[in-house]
């Protein structure tokens, strides 16, 4: 029989074991779905590593797509006049080597403009052995990293061989950033060690508390500080800024040519859309159906192309549902997205019909999966802001694709 004891550790295990296994990844789970849903959109997402794939320690990665900023832009939380393209890892298991917004680069802040859309390119080097989820992602001040999709990556060999060179803009080839100067990193912290420890020495080798709480009950404050220690207080104020004079000439004639850290932030222009207004999208009504997990939506389509289209995509909250009736659609999925992240069900359009030029048609959508419930996106009903966003791809009978906003407001339901 296992006593009470054994039974609280067993439990505990499994409790435990749980939880790591649920945190082990996919922490933007626990953004709230107005946050995934109305601020970016992350499409044409590849990876030059395959989902699960594999890296040595020094290799190489590339992420790269393009993302849209939701032109209802939350109001909660700050616009994204100033935002920072990075990296969603669980810790400096990569180091970013090159980040590119529409081929400008992105070693500072940038301003972009919502209701448009930016190719993004992030070149990665592996750095730790392990298993690790890999998103895209921008920083936004204010309102903290908003990810991207993201995949698992296997990085094998030994930390320890991970090495980083570069050249410097005056010829100086530096080996490895990661042991750069700590020769002389080490040497400055002891000798400031070494003064802040001689002044401790020199008070502490005196009685400190009782002594000087009577010293200071009495009145007598002039014998607390005696001429001497006056006197090695201004000899180290003295020696100190002379070292760091010292310190600072030195610097400065090993290292002539300095850049300070820059402040302002790189002007990025949007990507061009000459098919913006070709298909114009109007929400007229949306819900969530609980027992079902099924977002269901009517919206008015109108057609302002020159060919018939069709609906072929769904994505909001970096989930992707498929239409499969439309063959176009189906050959842009790419086989080595992440799975999660494509819904098992087909995007379900009631009227499959081609919408002709000039025509509007209102289309009853329904995606479903139990996704909506998974990545924790069915919890909009709790938010202040019971709304959603999201972008509909369209293609025309040539295969070309149009994209479109859809938001408004999404109302809970709990029967049919």
């Amino acid at each position: 029989m296992l006593n009470a004891n054994v039974i609280k550790k067993l439990v505990l295990s499994f409790v435990l074991l749980t939880i790591s296994t649920v945190l082990y990844a996919h922490g933007e789970r626990n953004q709230e779905p107005f946050l995934r849903m109305k601020t970016l959109h992350w499409y044409d997402v590849e990876w030059s590593v395959k989902n699960e794939g594999t890296l040595k320690v020094n290799e190489e990665m590339t992420m790269k797509g393009r993302v849209h900023f939701f032109s209802r832009w939350p109001q909660v939380i700050s616009k994204p006049d100033t935002v920072f393209l990075s990296v969603g890892t669980p810790g400096p298991v990569f180091i970013r080597k090159f980040s590119y917004l529409n081929e400008v680069p992105m070693i500072q802040s940038t301003g972009v403009e919502t209701g448009k859309s930016y190719d993004f390119e992030v070149i990665l080097k592996a750095r730790l052995p392990g298993r690790h989820h890999v998103h895209p992602m921008f920083n936004v001040e204010s309102a903290g990293g908003l990810v991207g999709p993201g995949i698992w990556v296997n990085i094998e060999g030994n930390a320890d061989d991970f090495v980083y060179g570069v050249e410097t803009r005056t010829g100086q080839t530096i080996e490895n950033l990661g042991t750069y100067a700590t020769a002389n990193v080490y040497k400055w912290h002891a000798i400031w060690a070494a003064i802040a420890v001689l002044w401790l020495l020199w008070w502490i080798r005196r009685p400190l508390l009782i002594q000087r709480y009577l010293l200071v009950k009495d009145g007598q404050w002039s014998t607390l500080i005696t001429l001497t220690d006056k006197k090695l207080a201004a000899t180290m104020i003295i020696g100190i800024i002379g070292l760091l004079i010292y310190a600072n000439g030195v610097t400065k004639e090993e290292y002539r040519y300095t850049i300070p850290l820059q402040g302002g932030k790189a002007e990025v222009d949007a990507v061009l859309n000459p098919d913006e207004g070709k298909v114009y999208v109007k929400n007229k009504k949306a819900e969530y159906y609980l027992p079902g997990r099924s977002v269901i939506i009517d919206a008015e389509i109108t057609n302002n192309h020159n060919l018939p289209i069709q609906l072929g995509e769904f994505t909001s909250a970096n989930l992707r549902f498929i239409n499969h009736h439309v063959p176009a659609a189906v050959a842009a999925l790419d086989e080595d997205y992440p799975d999660e992240l494509v819904a098992d069900s087909t995007l379900v359009v009631d009227d499959l019909r081609p919408i002709m030029p000039g025509e509007t048609r209102r289309l009853h959508i329904d995606a479903t999966d139990a996704a909506w419930e998974v990545e924790r996106l069915s919890s909009l009903l709790n938010d202040p802001d019971s709304s959603y966003g999201a972008l509909l791809f369209f293609y025309d009978s040539n295969g070309k694709r149009f994209i479109s906003e859809i938001y408004g407001q999404i109302l809970p339901t709990f029967v049919d």
